[in-house]
């Protein structure tokens, strides 16, 4: 019998079914399937000894209660004691997986929820040059009518050109959460260091910004998953007039361990990363208009890899200087030549074979449909912004259509008159 539960416990742990830290909870069941008389509590974690002896150990006796063997070398009682136990400690220890305590959880919904930012936040948004202090503040946040949960954390602010005063009044942040600290079982639990995209003029742009993500989320899951949400800032118990939007985005970590990888830094030409997802990684950026981004200079790009010498796929984020967010602060590069963000060049490598594009054409316009939806009736934006964006996206599929501008388009790197052969950060010839 307790070979056969043994059994069936392996493959609950194998499955979905529990939360992701079922590990730890896997070594306090095993107590239940020791027979073994004193050595049974050994199963246990220390935190755990003292609920289990209360329960199953007299003190004139070593041995657990229901874990004694009778002369047939079975207790009848057992099993039925094994079901209670399980039940109890799956019930108490939210053993079923929950929302809240899944390590993908934050990411798992599109519903906009508010966090509040408590502490020394104007000393926090005066730090905008030289390296970054990280300031203790309270991250407290509402979510589903629950009340109030409060998390103390470090931030810092980051970034570059988003975190000068004279191109952005917020900067971008970085929150610090502590390892195992009290985030755990809360919508943040296992969060680490945690990106907030700010907005930098009027927070449209970041809503802007976040439907960009959304549009790579459906090209591939090799991409950072992003969650909006609304913020309030409150220094020293002095609450900000208004909230605004704010992005908080997957760390690189935990996007690479959910596609079955690790992050890797090196320095490589396009050419050396996988070429499947590459290319649709760069004909993404064609699409959303941006030309910010680069692999030589690992420019607004992540790599990532199923081991240290495995070809690598580049993951894009920071897509605030595309055509289609169409942030007023945003331009193109004077060294590419080119008029306006609205204006598409296509930044990936010279491939004369037009053949090599067919999957990644086709991968496009199947999901014609699915994009068009993340702006159509779309509460978060205005009707202005929908129409232009719609006409972005029309433009680029009447391109894809179109053999002929495509072809020029897409052979445009291989022009040795074109701006092809520029790199993005430091904008040198390569």
């Amino acid at each position: 019998m307790k070979k056969i539960m043994i059994k069936q416990f392996k493959l609950l742990a194998e499955s979905n079914f529990l939360t992701p830290g079922f590990k730890d909870q896997f070594r306090l069941i095993k107590v239940l399937l020791c027979a073994s008389k004193a050595l049974a509590w050994r199963c246990f974690s220390f935190r755990h000894r003292t609920w289990f002896q209360l329960l199953t150990f007299f003190p004139d006796s070593k041995t657990p209660l229901y874990f004694r063997k009778r002369n047939n070398g079975h207790n009848p009682l057992l099993l039925p004691i094994y079901v209670l136990f399980i039940g109890i400690f799956l019930a108490s220890s939210n053993g079923f997986s929950q929302p809240v305590n899944s390590r993908a959880a934050l990411f798992e919904s599109d519903e906009v929820f508010q966090i509040t930012l408590r502490g020394e936040m104007k000393a926090l948004m005066k730090d905008r040059s030289g390296d970054p202090v990280y300031y203790p503040l309270e991250l407290a946040y509402t979510f589903q009518n629950n009340p109030e949960t409060t998390i103390p954390v470090e931030v810092r602010t980051r970034g570059h050109f988003r975190r000068l005063r004279e191109n952005c009044f917020y900067p971008p942040l970085l929150i610090n959460f502590k390892k195992n600290g009290p985030q755990e079982h809360t919508l943040f639990s296992e969060q680490n260091k945690l990106k907030l995209v700010m907005p930098c003029k009027q927070d449209q742009y970041v809503i802007n910004e976040w439907l960009a993500y959304q549009i790579y989320n459906l090209v591939t899951p090799n991409s950072f998953r992003a969650r909006l949400v609304k913020v309030q800032l409150e220094d020293n118990g002095k609450k900000s007039k208004d909230s605004f939007y704010g992005v908080l985005l997957e760390e690189e970590k935990q996007m690479a361990r959910r596609n079955g990888m690790i992050p890797v830094e090196r320095d490589l030409r396009p050419q050396e990363v996988q070429r499947q997802p590459f290319l649709e990684m760069a004909l993404f950026e064609y699409l959303i208009g941006n030309t910010d981004w680069s692999i030589q200079y690992l420019q607004n790009i992540k790599l990532i890899a199923k081991d240290t010498n495995a070809a690598p796929i580049a993951v894009p984020y920071d897509f605030d200087h595309s055509g289609i967010v169409n942030a007023p602060y945003a331009h193109p590069a004077p060294e590419l030549k080119m008029n306006s963000i609205k204006q598409r060049r296509y930044r990936g490598y010279c491939i004369q074979a037009m053949d090599v594009y067919a999957e990644t054409i086709a991968r496009f316009q199947e999901l014609k449909p699915a994009i068009y939806a993340i702006y159509q009736n779309n509460p978060l934006i205005d009707e202005k912004y929908q129409k232009t964006t719609i006409r972005f996206l029309d433009e680029f599929y009447e391109t894809l259509q179109n053999p002929q501008k495509l072809e020029k388009d897409l052979l445009y790197p291989c022009d040795p008159n074109g701006t092809g052969n520029v790199v993005i950060q430091g904008l040198r010839e390569h």
